[in-house]
């Protein structure tokens, strides 16, 4: 038998927007019911802002609509989409703006199964984008996460690798829910292993990224890649770190966080929005509430500041999270130290 050659045993990699976009057209193949909505998404207009939907209405024609600048529209037509059977894909070009189409996120699309009795559905996804780091300041980078978790019936899903951006999309745009599905702005351009085709990733259930037994370092999105970075750097000084990706914060899976703290007994807990009322916070309070005479050290949170995103360069790098902290803390509670 011939050895396989470089060639055939490399692995493919794609970058986050090409793991977007590929889930898109792969999810309108599937299914002729996926829709796509937004602002400047049709070819005409140049295939979206970030060129996620390039091609896509060269292709499936109709299907992919340009709407006019009005995000309550976009949404409230989305909404009405899924009512009368289809499955929408509704683009707001960045987080900060999903403001203004709040009334029909929250109380329309989340609210509507349980006001029906569990009769009516609403499977929209809302795609959506944000994250601080380029100078586009407290308008265009907010993490908003939280407020979406708050509220019932809605799912909020954030990837940390262009395989499981592809899978969380297609699980969101076949969940018959509404899903908020956030892609950060800073890491588009980064790749990873290409997806396999058609793959779907279910909502709700968190990914051992690396295993360990020292210490639980629990997140999602962006500062899972700076963790597993930090967890390879101190596996040569014999620290083993495992990586909890949640990849859904909404709904949070409970059982694969404390499975993996009680392994552990430390933990830490890290996200790119303010430190505040984050979603760290919450999984935070479940590890105590569970485990608390079990663990050798306070849980530790990792976050950004409690301020507005600033514009000026070296002060949003003041606001962000920083991995030296991740590592810090993960040396602190080691030590038994919480944060005084």
């Amino acid at each position: 038998m011939n050895a396989p050659t470089a060639a055939t045993t490399a692995t493919k990699t794609i970058s986050f927007t090409e793991a977007y976009s590929r889930a898109l057209h792969d999810a309108m193949e599937m299914d002729p019911r996926v829709i796509m909505l937004g602002e400047d998404i049709a070819d005409e207009e140049g295939g979206g802002v970030f060129k996620v939907t390039k091609g896509l209405s060269t292709k499936f024609g109709s299907r992919v609509r340009t709407t006019p600048i009005s995000e309550q529209a976009i949404v409230g037509a989305a909404v009405g989409a899924a009512l009368a059977g289809l499955r929408p894909v509704a683009e707001i070009m960045l987080m900060n703006f999903i403001t203004v189409p709040m009334d029909q996120i929250v109380n329309h699309a989340a609210k509507l199964r349980f006001m029906s009795g569990g009769q009516t559905h609403v499977p929209i996804t809302i795609r959506t984008r944000t994250g601080a780091g380029a100078g586009t300041a407290g308008q265009h980078s907010d993490m908003l996460e939280a407020w979406f978790a708050h509220v019932a019936g809605m799912k909020v899903v954030i990837p940390s690798s262009p395989a499981d951006a592809y899978g969380l999309l297609l699980g969101c745009i076949f969940d018959e829910d509404p899903c908020l599905f956030i892609e950060d702005a800073m890491t588009r351009t980064q790749t990873g292993p290409e997806p396999e085709k058609g793959k779907i990733i279910p909502l709700g259930q968190a990914n051992v990224a690396r295993e360990g037994t020292d210490v639980t370092v629990i997140g999602y999105g962006r500062p899972l890649r700076d963790t597993l970075v930090i967890a390879e750097k101190l596996a040569a000084e014999g620290i083993s770190v495992e990586v909890l990706d949640l990849r859904t914060v909404s709904p949070l899976d409970t059982d694969s966080i404390l499975k993996s703290v009680a392994k552990t007994q430390r933990a830490v807990v890290v996200h790119e929005a303010p430190r505040s009322f984050g979603a760290g916070a919450e999984v935070a309070a479940r590890i105590q509430e569970h485990l608390y005479s079990e663990l050798k050290a306070p849980v530790l949170r990792v976050a950004s500041r409690d301020v507005t995103v600033p514009f000026a360069k070296v002060l949003e790098q003041e606001y962000l999270y920083k991995p030296s902290a991740i590592e810090a803390s993960i040396r602190q509670t080691l030590n038994g130290k919480g944060r005084r």
